[in-house]
């Protein structure tokens, strides 16, 4: 699964699991401000990314996530991680 696709599927969740609008998806784009993503979608997003991704999300490396270019870094870094073992 390459870059291009890891972000829009990302994207798709977002706007599908999360009724993010499409216009205020862009990368600087923060998570809990710019999305309206609050702990409770936190904890869901979590779950989906779990499930879509197959890998398991540690809580305190997703705590680090701000913003959709953190979560997209994150996600295509831990798929490549995965691959490579």
């Amino acid at each position: 699964m390459g870059k291009e696709e890891i972000i829009e599927r990302i994207h798709s969740i977002l706007i599908e699991e999360f009724e993010v609008e499409q216009d205020k998806i862009s990368p600087d784009a923060n998570l809990k401000e710019t999305l309206g993503v609050d702990s409770l979608d936190y904890i869901d997003l979590v779950v989906i990314i779990e499930s879509n991704f197959a890998f398991k999300v540690k809580p305190e490396e997703f705590a680090q996530i701000a913003t959709l270019q953190d979560f997209y870094e994150y996600v295509i870094s831990k798929i490549q991680s995965k691959n490579l073992v």
